[in-house]
């Protein structure tokens, strides 16, 4: 009897935790029946609450998204037309810029010719004037040479001389054969 004592025991025992599961399965259930039911009832008052928010959005957009496009075209129209200028400005520029540079070539070889000219006058002001002026120094040293030939008397030596030089060492001597008058 005791072996069935004991299968009985352990059997009421199982039978106790099987029933005792069972409440707690049953418990588990009730409780997560009314979680769902207070989940659905939020879920329907979110919604009730973003239906005429999102109505709202829905009449945004659809009265916005023409002017939206209208003023995307305007931008894309505007970008396009300042490409369009920006290319204009450019060329303008380099039109601008080698004109400059064509002025200032001409400008350049005016200035040049013009300073050439200035040198050649200057020259020749300097050959007119400085000739005459030589053949007139030449003009007169040889006649005071002929007139202290003709006196006798040898003419004033520089400081310096030695007797031994002769006069016509002493006389200056042109720097070019042309300009000598005889």
């Amino acid at each position: 009897m005791e072996s069935q004592t004991i299968q009985l025991a352990v059997l009421v025992v199982a039978a106790v935790a099987v029933l005792l599961q069972a409440i707690v399965l049953v418990a588990i259930f009730f409780t997560l029946r009314s979680a769902a039911r207070s989940l659905h009832e939020q879920v329907e008052d979110l919604r009730s609450s973003l239906k005429p928010i999102l109505d709202r959005t829905k009449e945004l957009v659809i009265r916005v998204a023409p002017k939206l496009e209208s003023a995307t075209d305007d931008l894309a129209a505007t970008a396009h037309d300042l490409r369009t200028q920006t290319v204009d400005v450019q060329a303008s520029a380099a039109e601008i810029m080698d004109r400059v540079r064509y002025q200032a070539a001409r400008l350049d070889a005016m200035a040049s010719k013009v300073l050439n000219g200035v040198d050649h006058a200057a020259g020749f002001v300097a050959d007119a004037i400085g000739k005459p002026m030589r053949q007139f120094a030449a003009l007169l040293a040889s006649a005071r040479a002929v007139i202290d030939t003709l006196r006798g008397a040898p003419g004033p030596r520089p400081v310096g001389s030695s007797a031994s030089r002769s006069p016509s060492a002493s006389a200056p001597h042109p720097s070019n054969e042309k300009d000598m008058v005889v």
